[in-house]
């Protein structure tokens, strides 16, 4: 069977390793000599239950995650956790501070993009009967060129946090927005995590959660500060697998009895999204997304074969780089022009517009009146990149001259 030679740079679901498909094409038909495929094997086998172990292990080894946090699989993508979190970390800090009124508990967001503007709001629509506060410790937004656009990471003497949150939310990446923190803790642009806040008082007992949605960039770089993270989570399908499949490393003290909280006055948790539900049936608890399970595992080990992480983020700074080296030369002939502020630029989505409107139905006719966006995860070659640049470079050789006369 032959596969196409188109270059598959949408924002999700993004390309995979040929080695992977391959092999996971493969596996549909007969898994690891089972004699049936990997969809038909019960999630209660004893094959299904090594590959779930399997995959925790791998990801465990390539991520270097410490052992105070275990790693689930659920579904529901970044949607289903933005109400998750919610209910899990509420239920925590009702369980910790149960004398605390409703008024007093506080849920902070750090609102970068579109994605993170899309978690406080849901945060707000699932706190209306209880009455905690949802606080934007920073709205990038007011911070732009234009006071509407999401196209920074805010300076840091910008945000306010809560004195004692329930926790604390960012978005790692804005695929949307083309938005992302610095992997350079010393860059204006990083997440501060100097500044979080710690809890103190005679009432406040455990650190304060730092939650993470890292689904367009996990497995792309090294996540700083991991260990200061109580949750991070990804979507599977930007730079591990195929969608469906959503990937979450929590530190075991957000493993709460979510149906005790909601007796202490904490919105109740649905049973498949309590996150100690999950941990105690090791990820099984009902039937998961076992296709992209199978995939994600094959991509990493494939990852962790060729290279590792290390080796994966030298391959994403070089492609991010030529991509911004073509962009940025078409901005200076007048061709396009750039979304984002240097240091807060994307590895992984690269968004901009062309200055003529009719260049850019040109360039793209696919392209939206928003924009256009190059993705570039994992599986994004960097000769792949290099084809895409040639283009983009070509394009501004036949048409500087009339988007600096238009």
């Amino acid at each position: 069977m032959q596969r196409s030679q188109i270059i598959n740079l949408a924002a999700g679901p993004s390309s995979l390793p040929e080695a992977v498909l391959t092999e996971a094409a493969a596996g549909l038909l007969n898994y690891d000599g089972t004699g049936i495929g990997v969809t038909e094997l019960s999630h209660r086998s004893p094959e299904f239950s090594t590959l779930t172990k399997n995959l925790e292990s791998q990801i465990r080894s390539i991520l270097d995650v410490p052992q105070t946090h275990v790693i689930l699989f659920t579904q529901g993508g970044g949607c289903g956790m933005f109400s998750s979190v919610v209910y899990n970390l509420l239920a925590r800090h009702h369980l910790l501070y149960p004398n605390l009124t409703d008024e007093e508990r506080t849920l902070d967001y750090v609102v970068t993009g579109n994605w993170s503007k899309k978690a406080a709001e849901e945060a707000r629509l699932l706190t209306v009967g209880t009455k905690a506060n949802v606080n934007v410790v920073v709205d990038a937004r007011e911070h732009s060129a234009s006071g509407k656009a999401f196209d920074r990471i805010p300076s840091h003497d910008k945000w306010k946090f809560s004195p004692a949150p329930a926790f604390v939310y960012y978005c790692d990446n804005e695929t949307v927005d083309g938005v992302q923190f610095s992997n350079d803790l010393k860059s204006p642009a990083a997440f501060p995590h100097h500044l979080l806040p710690h809890a103190v008082g005679s009432e406040m007992i455990a650190p304060i959660p730092l939650v993470g949605d890292h689904s367009s960039s996990f497995l792309s770089r090294p996540i700083l500060n991991m260990g200061q993270h109580a949750l991070i989570y990804a979507g599977a399908q930007k730079n591990v697998g195929p969608s469906g499949l959503t990937i979450l490393i929590v530190r075991k003290d957000l493993l709460v009895d979510t149906a005790s909280a909601a007796k202490l006055g904490a919105p109740p948790t649905p049973t498949t999204m309590s996150y100690k539900v999950l941990a105690d049936a090791g990820s099984l608890y009902n039937t998961p997304p076992m296709f992209s399970m199978y995939a994600s595992l094959l991509a990493v080990k494939y990852y962790k074969e060729n290279g590792g992480l290390g080796a994966l983020k030298k391959l994403n700074e070089i492609k991010q780089k030529k991509m911004y080296d073509a962009l940025d030369e078409g901005v200076q002939k007048g061709v396009y022009e750039g979304r984002v502020e240097r240091d807060s630029r994307s590895w992984m989505n690269v968004t901009f517009t062309l200055k003529n409107p009719g260049l850019e139905k040109m360039f793209l006719a696919s392209a939206s009146e928003k924009g256009i966006r190059i993705s570039l995860y994992n599986a994004v070659t960097e000769q792949q990149v290099d084809i895409v640049t040639s283009f983009m470079r070509q394009f501004v050789q036949e048409h500087a001259v009339a988007a600096i006369s238009t």
